[in-house]
């Protein structure tokens, strides 16, 4: 099958900038869609109908020409962020050639002298600025993609904040076109600067002094962050407990938790830290507590966990079906266990974890009709007494997981052989 659909990477050097395979695309289409601005880059001799995207962004009208010579233009590449990367969810392969010109990434890369396999992006282009939290680590090389002029300003100010304004940035306006420009300073030196709606902006982040949260820095990669990362009331998963939790709700990419009785946020938190990809749900019915989630998610690099503001089982109604589910309180609740099981999806997780003795009977009675494992947890710490140091036992905690099974497949032990 002939391709009906290209999609064309174009840069700010425009038409004259591209290859011969794109020039001839764009020459032989019917139709050309794209941005004001990348269709007013289009020489006379272009002859095909002019179509801007429609407001709001729609890819639905394209499918409408099926059959039909069209280009798509689209900037740099593509299939980075790109229109490119929509249109493959819904445009078989075979229907559609994919053209791709340099990216703002590769350009800035290339300027900077930077491997791009070395470096992080993010893009903030319709995401909150607090999703670059989670990537603010001592030594880290950063590509961001702004949503707008404002961008730089915003994100040199988080950056104080967080305890990273030595952090050097380096800014790129219109990058690959006769307007490029560069500017570099410091976070903590950088001023609301005109800057242009199209840039990126470049970081290698350095923790220094200045700002009231310079302990960003020393966030590990692995799950049990300091309890002292999140703001509670003390209604907290520890740090060594959580560590062992989500090692048993296991992350995988893309998987969607529900934190049921989330108190502060801490495990859904952690399960978003743990891939740019993975989904949580936080159900909490205290408003205090729920007000510490908000903070906490925002703090961590996690904005776009979700918080429903309720109590189980009735919260529960109408969520989309869980990969896992963590139950840190309310186990005891009637329907609470029996909601979360049957709304988990087969060959999914539960884990849950109970301190009472009640909580601990309806644990028990729940591997008995589910199987399971039952892991029960004592630690003890270190403290002063009197002029030596004595071991203080913390409740022990009676954790259990437990996966659902697969219709037609044989009973599994959620432990590894």
């Amino acid at each position: 099958m002939v391709p009906w659909l290209t999609v064309v990477g174009i840069g700010e050097d425009g038409f004259f900038g591209l290859g011969r395979a794109a020039r001839r695309a764009l020459l032989d289409a019917a139709v050309v869609i794209g941005g004001d601005r990348h269709l007013a880059m289009l020489p006379p001799r272009i002859r095909a109908r002019r179509e801007p995207w429609p407001k709001p962004f729609d890819i639905a009208p394209i499918e409408a020409y099926r059959g039909t010579p069209v280009c798509v233009l689209a900037s740099g590449d593509p299939m980075l962020f790109g229109v490119g990367a929509t249109l493959a969810r819904v445009i078989p392969p075979a229907q559609m050639r994919i053209i791709a010109g340099p990216s703002s990434l590769s350009l800035a890369a290339a300027r900077l002298g930077w491997p791009l396999q070395d470096v992080s992006v993010i893009s903030l282009v319709g995401r909150p600025l607090a999703a670059l939290n989670a990537h603010l680590r001592e030594g880290v090389r950063l590509l961001v993609l702004s949503r707008d002029g404002k961008s730089p300003f915003e994100i040199a100010t988080l950056l104080n904040e967080r305890g990273f304004g030595a952090t050097p940035m380096s800014v790129f306006e219109s990058l690959g076109g006769p307007a490029e420009r560069r500017i570099d300073a410091r976070a903590q030196t950088w001023r609301d600067e005109a800057v242009g709606a199209l840039n990126l902006v470049a970081l290698e982040c350095r923790a220094g002094s200045v700002g009231r949260s310079s302990s960003s820095s020393s966030l590990p990669l692995t799950s049990g962050l300091p309890d002292s990362a999140f703001e509670s009331d003390g209604q907290l998963t520890k740090r060594d407990v959580r560590a062992m939790t989500l090692a048993r709700l296991a992350p995988s990419p893309g998987a969607l938790l529900w934190d049921v009785g989330a108190g502060c946020g801490s495990i859904g938190i952690e399960w978003m830290r743990s891939h740019p990809s993975c989904k949580a749900i936080a159900i909490e019915s205290n408003p205090r507590r729920q007000a510490f989630i908000s903070h906490n998610r925002d703090a961590l690099g996690v904005p776009g966990l979700q918080l429903i503001e309720g109590r189980a089982p009735d919260a529960l109604a109408g969520l989309p079906a869980p990969d896992a589910i963590f139950i840190g309180g309310g186990v005891t609740i009637p329907g609470v266990l029996e909601a979360c099981w049957s709304s988990l999806r087969e060959g999914g997780r539960l884990v849950a974890n109970a301190v009472t003795l009640q909580g601990e009977a309806a644990l028990v009675e729940w591997r008995r009709r589910h199987g399971g494992t039952l892991t029960r947890i004592a630690l003890s710490e270190a403290e002063p007494l009197g002029g030596f140091d004595a071991w203080r036992a913390a409740l022990p905690i009676t954790l259990f997981d437990v996966i659902k099974p697969v219709t037609g497949a044989p009973p599994t032990s959620s432990e590894p052989a």
